[in-house]
């Protein structure tokens, strides 16, 4: 399976696959233990995913709590951290 994602299944990544018709999806994790498997359906409404490159693409957290949502995770952007100034 890791040779078909092109990927360790057991690195604790969260793999997300989507129906054809984008209203369900399946998630694939190594909990430790053995692999989880979560399966997740829309009865109105199509996951919004952001553009596919090479057969995959990344998503934050944050993307992926709001494409379970059902919402559009395509408008989120990661705002970029500044280290916290050293005051004295």
């Amino acid at each position: 399976m890791s040779e078909a994602l092109r990927a360790n299944t057991y690195c604790g990544d969260v793999f997300v696959f989507r129906s054809k018709r984008m209203d369900r999806v399946k998630l694939l994790a190594w909990d430790g233990d053995g692999m989880v498997l979560v399966t997740k359906w829309l009865h109105q409404g199509r996951f919004t995913w952001p553009p596919i490159r090479d057969g995959g693409t990344h998503l934050s957290a944050t993307q992926l709590a709001m494409l379970l949502d059902g919402l559009e995770c395509t408008r989120v952007s990661p705002k970029p951290v500044k280290p916290p100034a050293v005051v004295g």
